[in-house]
This record gives C-alpha cells, sequence and structure tokens, in this order.
C-alpha cells in the first residue's frame, strides 16, 4: 500500500530540498531528478529493483534511465501542478539503495534539455510537430513526448515578427549550484552573454553564430 498521503497533495521545488536525505537529488523542468555514476551496466541496473520498490511503498511514478556509466531517476512531471508530496520520501530511499550499491551521486550531472519554438503570433505550429515528432499536448502551449525521453517543446508566438521566420532556442535546465559554472563555460566556449538580468533564475545565451540558449535554474529554487 502506498505511503503517500494523498496523489493530488503537491510542494515546490524549495519544500522538496528541505526535506532530509535528498541532498543527492536536484529539480529541473522534468521534476526532482538524481544520477548516480556506475562502474557497469550491472552495478546501475541493481538500482532498478529497490527504486521499483520504493515507488510502490510511496506512490510515486518514476523514470529510469539506465546506462552503463550510470542510472538516473526522475520523479517524472507529468503536469504543471508541482511535485508529489510523497517524493522526497521516494527520493530518500532511492538515496539509501544507491549508497548501499555504492553508486556513486553526481548531482552537477544533472540536467534538462527543453525547446521553445518561437512562431509569428498569427500561427499555430503545434499541430505540425506533434505530427512529425508523434509528440502529444500538454497544456495549452506545450507538447512533449509519451515517453519522456525527448525534450519537451513549448511554443511562443511573437508578436509583430516576420511570419516567415522562425526563432527557436534550447533551454538548459541545471542545478541552481551549477548554473553559473554552466553559463561560464558557455561563454569561454566561445558564447555570448545576451541577457543576464533574470539571473540567477536564467541566463541568456548565444552561440557564436548566434543561436540561443537559455541556462535556467529556476526550477532548482521555486517557492
Amino acid at each position: 500500500m502506498s505511503e503517500s498521503t494523498s496523489e493530488s497533495a503537491r510542494i515546490s521545488a524549495a519544500q522538496f530540498h528541505r526535506a532530509p536525505d535528498v541532498s543527492d537529488w536536484r529539480v529541473t523542468e522534468a521534476g526532482p531528478v538524481a544520477v548516480f555514476t556506475a562502474s557497469s551496466l550491472a552495478q546501475a541496473a541493481a538500482l532498478v529493483a529497490p527504486t521499483v520498490a520504493a515507488a510502490e511503498r510511496f506512490g510515486i511514478l518514476p523514470d529510469i534511465d539506465l546506462r552503463p556509466e550510470a542510472v538516473i531517476v526522475r520523479v517524472a512531471s507529468r503536469d504543471f501542478d508541482g511535485i508529489p508530496a510523497a517524493a522526497p520520501q521516494f527520493a530518500a530511499a532511492v538515496s539509501a539503495a544507491a549508497a548501499e550499491l555504492s553508486l556513486t551521486p553526481d548531482p552537477s550531472r544533472v540536467q534538462t534539455i527543453g525547446i521553445y519554438v518561437a512562431q509569428h503570433s498569427e500561427a499555430d505550429v503545434r499541430p505540425f510537430f506533434l505530427a512529425a515528432l508523434g509528440y502529444e499536448p500538454l497544456g495549452e502551449t506545450d507538447a512533449v513526448d509519451p515517453l519522456r525521453s525527448g525534450p519537451q517543446l513549448a511554443f511562443n508566438p511573437i508578436a509583430g515578427d516576420n511570419p516567415a521566420r522562425g526563432r527557436t532556442h534550447f533551454d538548459v535546465f541545471v542545478p541552481a549550484d551549477q548554473a553559473q559554472a554552466r553559463v561560464d563555460a558557455a561563454l569561454a566556449a566561445g558564447g555570448r552573454l545576451v541577457d543576464d538580468s533574470n539571473a540567477p533564475a536564467w541566463w541568456s545565451l548565444a552561440s557564436p553564430d548566434n543561436h540561443g540558449v537559455d541556462i535556467a535554474s529556476w526550477t532548482d529554487t521555486q517557492g
């Protein structure tokens, strides 16, 4: 039986981080995420069974991404309503299991990629991308991979822009304690700072050939 008090109860990122024993985890646009590095596929796979057991215990539906180098566990965000209230207990249980298996947490490797598709104010391009990518609608403006393996898309109208031109940029959601280092690395690699007026929530950068990338950490700190 699930120990979750209510499937509908939600908490914020700040509330999640104030919970005990969740220091391995960071919150991105996809929800709380932890990366545990491994020396082999077998070692990484050993975390799957205790993660499933914790998911059933606390009523959580996690995503588990298994690789030879690491296992990534996400409390997947399937709506815009916040983090499940039982997520901290689930996260703590997974971290305890990872420690027993000698898997090493590496919060610096947590990230989620989003693509923001800019469209003319008179255009509606979401149906095209839903069909072309096999995605599903999320809310009024977004689109998601049904299995959450691809980046989430958001569609942002640009009033008065040239209807023959699309302007799309990447959002890279990283932990708040990693954001400045990621910005510095991108600038050192030839990037250009476009706007830091919203920092430390996010920085807007441009590549050497002027493609846009926002380094965003606000999801890891929001109320």
